[in-house]
């Protein structure tokens, strides 16, 4: 069964979307309870990856591979390794929860609406699993068309021009990412003689680097518009708004990381001399470091609650993409927790949001205050989902945050001083959002009828919050399950990193572990364990350009070598 487990997982939203179909639309009960079980059944199945997943093998499992259109060199070839697993676990449970919060929020083509999920849970599936560009690609576009409708049709006020705002963006950014996808496609056959599209066959060209700097730029704008990176943010706003509560919980839990996936799994393995280039580390840097202090800033102006939440995610996605191009194994890893992270609390923000806006309509934080006296449950839950996405010590954000943090300071001690003020920032609107709305007096009398949440609301966020303390109180199997295929991306861009090879960066058994390969560097207490030097080892941009350029990768001196010279 592990031989087809992943198209298993894969294929069954869709074979519940052709049942839903057959069931009459004025049965609105029973095309409810349906999609909510086959929601529940995709997690279920889902979940025997993680315990047959093995963290200490390098490279991809459960791999499924067929001929799909041999002529254009186009397979089937599905494939998952931890940075992977991960995400797709994220996504089965997201998906549920999102049909579960939709049961009484939509009323209207109820059948229709259950239909979009379906189908945008098995896009988002299909790209985190897919290991040809073809195949990538046809999910990648896939995902656009239902978050299209669940925006365009079941949205606020201005839902129409959220979802022609979102659908134009994404799919410019889609457009360039295949012209650099046929650049790849083209050069592997002037190389290699016949045309593939697969990862693992495209990783083996040699590329000149001007030739990987047009290609990196095309994937990126892709990518940065999906994230979204400053300045590409601004359909993010209006799409989270006007979505419904479950649109705006899959965009930011699930959708979004469609764009950190993409730097991780192609641009950087793909293009390792255009990653380790001057020019693109400190452009990417930068704009990540304007994306954290800006979207922190703007948040402290706003006054609609959802649109605080939307620019909060700017904000953090800076976090993700920082710890990408600091190009070292806590900043990798510190990314793919927090992208983890990212989805646990601001999808639990959004809930908290469609909650109460269930109850009064409106998301204007001026009509809210002193709710804890009438929603105490409310409170509760608001005040941790609060927390979480603050970085509180024990809960999951602050890992992913120092992680990336502890990455961003080995690369660039500037980077590192600018990005603690989005954690300062980030506190400080959150802090403020929660006073404004819960705690005081109750200053409007609309509030003091509201109903507290109800069984199946509170259900809804119970996995979320265990989740989030699991990960803030021991986070170490998810750092185990990352070790290796973060090993491998770090390796890739920059060979030698870990002194005795890629091999070593999986030696350790826990933080502070020492790696026993030979030349590896001393380890220092760190909250992934990777090894490090004993003093941080920084290169300059201008030194890792040299390496990028060389047709012979420049190997680092390790600590005992440099002794012997």
């Amino acid at each position: 069964m592990d031989q087809h487990l992943l198209s298993i997982v894969l294929f069954t939203p869709l074979a519940g979307l052709a049942v839903l179909l057959f069931i009459p639309g004025r049965n609105k009960d029973l095309i409810r309870v349906w999609a909510n079980l086959v929601g529940f059944a995709g997690f279920l199945i889902s979940l025997p990856l993680v315990s047959r997943f093995a963290a200490g093998r390098g490279g991809f499992q459960f791999e499924e591979k067929a001929d799909w259109i041999p002529s254009l060199g186009v397979h089937y070839h599905l494939g998952i390794d931890g940075i992977s697993l991960l995400l797709l676990m994220l996504t089965t449970l997201m998906g549920f929860l999102s049909i579960l919060c939709s049961w009484s929020a939509i009323q209207e083509r109820v059948k229709e609406y259950y239909a979009m999920f379906l189908l945008l849970q098995a896009g988002m599936i299909g790209v985190f699993i897919s290991l040809d560009f073809f195949l990538f690609y046809v999910f990648w576009e896939l995902v656009l068309v239902p978050m299209y409708f669940i925006i365009g049709v079941w949205g606020g006020p201005r839902k129409l021009y959220a979802a022609i705002k979102f659908f134009l963006y994404t799919l410019a950014g889609s457009v360039l990412m295949l012209l650099g996808i046929l650049t790849l496609y083209f050069q592997h056959f002037n190389q290699f003689g016949y045309y593939t599209l697969e990862i693992s066959e495209l990783m083996k060209l040699n590329l000149p680097l001007g030739v990987q700097q047009w290609v990196f730029w095309a994937f990126f704008v892709g990518f940065a518009i999906k994230v979204p990176m400053f300045p590409f943010h601004t359909w993010l706003p209006d799409a989270h708004v006007e979505a419904p509560t479950a649109g705006s919980v899959i965009l930011a839990a699930v959708l979004l990381k469609m764009g950190t996936y993409g730097f991780l799994r192609f641009s950087l393995p793909l293009l390792p001399k255009a990653s380790m280039d001057q020019t693109i580390v400190q452009v990417l840097a930068i704009l990540s470091l304007i994306g954290i202090i800006y979207g922190a800033l703007v948040c402290l102006m706003q006054a609609d609650w959802k649109k605080l939440i939307a620019y909060s995610s700017v904000s953090h996605l800076g976090f993700c993409t920082l710890g990408i191009f600091s190009l070292n194994p806590n900043g990798i890893a510190g990314s793919v927790l927090q992208q983890i992270n990212h989805g646990i609390s601001t999808g639990m923000l959004f809930l908290v949001i469609g909650v109460i806006y269930e109850r009064r309509h409106t998301r204007e934080i001026k009509e809210y205050g002193g709710l804890a006296h009438v929603m105490p449950k409310f409170a509760t839950i608001f005040a941790i989902a609060m927390l979480s996405s603050a970085g509180l010590p024990l809960l999951n954000g602050f890992i992913g945050e120092f992680t990336i943090l502890q990455g961003a300071f080995e690369a660039n001690r500037i980077w590192a001083a600018f990005a603690v003020t989005g954690v300062i920032l980030g506190a400080a609107y959150l802090l403020w959002l929660y006073q404004r709305t819960i705690l005081g007096q109750v200053t409007n009398g609309k509030n003091l009828t509201i109903p507290d949440m109800n069984p199946r609301e509170i259900a809804v966020f119970l996995p979320l919050i265990a989740w989030a303390i699991w990960i803030g109180v021991y986070p170490k199997p998810y750092f185990d399950i990352l070790r290796k295929p973060v090993a491998e991306i770090v390796e890739r861009v920059r060979p030698g990193y870990f002194g005795g090879g890629v091999q070593n960066a999986g030696a350790q058994t826990g933080a502070g572990g020492q790696g026993s390969g030979v030349g590896a560097p001393v380890a220092l207490l760190n909250p992934a364990g990777y090894p490090t030097s004993s003093r941080p080892e920084t290169k300059s941009a201008a030194e890792l350009t040299a390496i990028a350029s060389s047709p012979t990768p420049v190997r680092p001196l390790t600590p005992r070598a440099e002794r012997a010279k």
